[in-house]
């Protein structure tokens, strides 16, 4: 084999592992902030820190940086889809009646006992 060609390799196999080691370094201070108090802070930092990693997945590693127009279009509906979804899921909550939504801490209840007003079961 020539230098060269080994060069080129050893340039991608060094570009690879030094993208992983950010993600993994991104990962470990995604779980440091996780514990650190920053009040209306800790949602924009860490959606900060998800994209960071999301784009170097995206550009690197799935080659998004200097593919075709079309796997770019493709992975810009899959994100379009994406924030459908979440836009349907975060419109839905909050439009609720105060029946139909879920309890976050149900009181203990018998088994037999009948459903509650607006839980949502129908009555026997």
């Amino acid at each position: 084999m020539s230098g060269r060609a080994e060069e080129g390799g050893l340039a991608l196999w060094r570009r690879s592992v030094l993208i992983g080691a950010m993600l993994i370094l991104l990962l470990g201070l995604t779980l440091v902030l996780a514990y650190v108090p920053m009040g209306a802070w800790n949602g924009p930092v860490s959606y900060g820190i998800a994209l960071a990693k999301a784009l170097l997945v995206g550009l690197i590693f799935m080659k998004l940086k200097n593919s075709p127009a079309i796997l770019s279009l493709a992975a810009l509906a899959g994100l379009f889809w994406l924030a459908a979804l979440f836009t349907m899921t975060f419109t839905d909550y909050p439009f609720r009646q105060a029946g139909e939504r879920p309890r976050t801490f149900p009181e203990a209840a018998p088994a037999d006992a009948p459903p509650t007003v607006g839980s949502g079961l129908p009555p026997r």
